[in-house]
């Protein structure tokens, strides 16, 4: 008799699981339960749908409804996964008619990710809270996306908020400057980007600024509320000094938390932020269920165990669920918090560890970091752009630790940041770093690499003991 597997969630995780049984086992039975109607759409390309620069807002599908149902999945959509009966091995949803219905598994994944933090805002919060309707908006699925451009359609706004910082609020600040919106970004914390060091949120700062938009650091908005006119005020503080400022439209873009009702309801153990708990096969502690994805602490190749949602982390998490619900040995081999994003003519990217993180993780590591801005190809052929670069590594045993770049969108920061990850994931020292036959063409790089410059520069800085490097 074939195996059944049903997996909650239609995003990342969901669907690389179900994908893999599917490619193991094409005899198993698997359904994907999605709350919403649109199964595996990538929410990380919304920002340029709302820029106009991805055209219509089915492009943002991984795949269509057809290409899963090819693979002999069963999806169904518009329909919430209310309890997990763990002994019955049962699963209570309730169809998109609102009627329950109950559907039995041999395994049950669990995908259900992630959803938008509400900071403790007046205005945002309780009965009267503001919301769409008035211009105010949060952003993490494509029922937000919609509502989003809708209110920007309707109410053709000259002017936004957006209160946070991060990915998403930086992204979005470039989406609604496309958008012909003069923006306003607010972040809490003394620096854009805090991800990575103050040094280089500074450059995105400045990169934000010299697009038009206006940035507020270490302000913290206290209050949102509507006005006669239909605009909305926005109070906040910096320093003591209250700063108000009247628009049209208001994006909260603070962060999200792991979504772990269903199954911790049913008994599963939670951890790291809240996440749910899991091996590094993808187990939870309840019997036949598996979890992966945005909803479950992340095995960390340097920290051990934390919180980490990433959309690389759900796709490999959820292939390894898949693979092992029926009957595999997959493991996750863990993350590095490899990260990377576009803001205007800017990109940032890190990996691994920054210093203070690595101090906190008390290894017994001895973490120094050097800074250094090497250009992205020879200096001699036009256009030679720096690439402002942080490395951290142990002082005592030189092992990398952990890379920031900050550098112009053509400069490959993506590829550096990503030769900067294969080191960390293999366990290298930075002076091994230079031995790596990296690629040369005068339009493209330097005989020694800008990465591998940078770890030239951390040795010099910090290994003066060790054997000269060559070159």
């Amino acid at each position: 008799m074939p195996q059944h597997i049903v997996a909650v969630g239609g995003s990342d995780a969901g669907i690389s699981a179900a994908l893999r049984i599917r490619e193991l086992d094409p005899t198993a039975e698997v359904t994907v339960v999605v709350a919403d109607a649109y199964p595996n759409f990538s929410i990380c390309g919304i920002p340029y749908y709302v820029s106009g620069e991805v055209a219509h807002w089915t492009h943002l599908a991984h795949r269509t409804a057809e290409d899963l149902a090819a693979t002999g999945m069963r999806v169904v959509t518009d329909t919430t996964a209310t309890k997990i009966n763990v002994t019955e091995h049962t699963l209570d949803v309730l169809d998109p008619t609102g009627n329950p219905q109950q559907l039995g598994y041999d395994a049950l994944i669990v995908g259900t990710g992630a959803v938008s933090v509400h900071p403790p805002i007046a205005g945002l919060t309780g009965p009267h809270a503001l919301g769409p309707a008035d211009g105010v908006h949060l952003l993490h699925s494509m029922g937000d996306t919609f509502a989003v451009m809708d209110s920007l359609q309707q109410r053709d706004p000259k002017t936004a908020i957006i209160i946070g910082a991060g990915y998403i609020g930086l992204e979005m600040a470039e989406a609604l400057t496309l958008r012909g919106i003069a923006v306003t970004q607010v972040e809490a914390l003394p620096e854009v980007l805090p991800t990575v060091d103050p040094e280089l949120g500074a450059l995105v700062h400045t990169e934000l600024q010299r697009h038009g938009v206006e940035v507020l650091t270490a302000t913290t908005v206290n209050a949102i509320s509507n006005t006669d006119t239909g605009a909305l005020t926005v109070n906040a503080a910096r320093d003591g000094e209250t700063i108000t400022r009247t628009v049209d439209f208001v994006l909260v873009v603070v962060g999200v938390r792991p979504d772990t009702e269903l199954a911790a309801d049913a008994g599963a153990e939670l951890g790291v932020k809240g996440a749910i708990v899991v091996d590094d096969a993808m187990r939870t502690n309840l019997p036949d269920i598996y979890a992966a994805g945005d909803c479950v602490h992340t095995h960390h190749r340097l920290l051990g165990s934390t919180w980490l949602p990433l959309g690389t982390t759900a796709h490999k998490q959820g292939r390894v669920a898949g693979e092992n619900a029926i009957g595999g040995d997959a493991r996750f081999a863990g993350s590095l918090g490899t990260q990377v994003v576009k803001v205007f003519d800017l990109v940032a990217a890190r990996t691994g560890l920054r210093e203070h993180e690595a101090i906190a993780a008390q290894r017994g590591w001895a973490p120094v970091t050097t800074a250094s801005a090497p250009d992205d190809h020879k200096a001699y052929y036009p256009g030679a752009t720096p690439i402002h670069t942080r490395i951290t590594g142990d002082q005592s045993s030189g092992l990398l630790l952990g890379a920031q770049l900050v550098g112009h969108r053509g400069a490959e920061i993506a590829k550096r940041v990503d030769t900067y990850a294969t080191a960390l994931y293999h366990h290298m020292t930075i002076p091994e770093f230079s031995s790596l036959d990296l690629s040369y063409t005068p339009p493209l790089g330097s005989p020694w690499d800008a990465t591998q410059i940078a770890t030239q520069t951390w040795s010099r800085d910090h290994q003066r003991g060790l054997r000269p490097l060559p070159g």
